[in-house]
């Protein structure tokens, strides 16, 4: 028998941050949970990314995942956008450190292409597998599409697991995240 294990998605965003999690027992995964974290309706940035790490940590806490899975920033032409989108990734992220959960990466196109076999495929068509993988009620699927897409990063996730040279970086501490962005990170 294979050990039963939680896999919390998160699809960060400084307006909408969507959430999935998923319970993986005998290979099999089953939706605990999926949401949106509403951050349109604070002005001020810091306070958005305050809720973020707030919120991560309370679904920690709640669900106890054993791995994190997130979607790596994509890239604008408004440098402020991705500065943004940067910080709240990198806030969740601080919210799983802080509870030595470990990390996995997964850029946009790899999710889309796990779940549905083309990297150019719509939120819909991803929302639309990831019902029928998981077998969730058309009535069950949210209005917004975040939330599936924190779950396909979960899902993503769970199918990478199975071919680990697969995933993106992996952080399992802040040293270890330390030693793998030196460049990054000031002395």
């Amino acid at each position: 028998m294979s050990k039963e294990r939680i896999i919390l998605g998160i699809d960060p965003g400084t307006a909408v941050m969507g959430y999935g999690l998923l319970r993986i027992a005998d290979k099999k995964p089953e939706m605990l949970a999926m949401g949106v974290i509403e951050l349109a309706k604070y002005d001020n940035h810091y306070l958005k990314l305050e809720r973020i790490f707030a919120r991560t940590l309370s679904l920690i806490d709640e669900f106890l995942p054993d791995e994190l899975a997130i979607e790596s920033p994509f890239y604008s032409k408004n440098a402020q956008v991705t500065l943004k989108l940067g910080r709240a990734q990198g806030v969740a992220m601080a919210a799983a450190l802080s509870r030595d959960i470990p990390i996995t990466e997964y850029a946009p196109l790899k999710i889309k292409m796990a779940i549905t076999g083309s990297g150019a495929a719509s939120k819909e068509q991803v929302a639309d597998m990831l019902r029928r993988f998981l077998k969730i009620p058309k009535e069950k699927m949210p209005e917004k599409l975040d939330a599936t897409d924190g779950l396909a990063t979960a899902y993503c996730h769970f199918l990478q697991s199975n071919n680990p040279a697969a995933s993106d970086t992996k952080y399992n501490s802040w040293k270890d995240f330390i030693g793998k962005n030196e460049k990054r990170v000031r002395k």
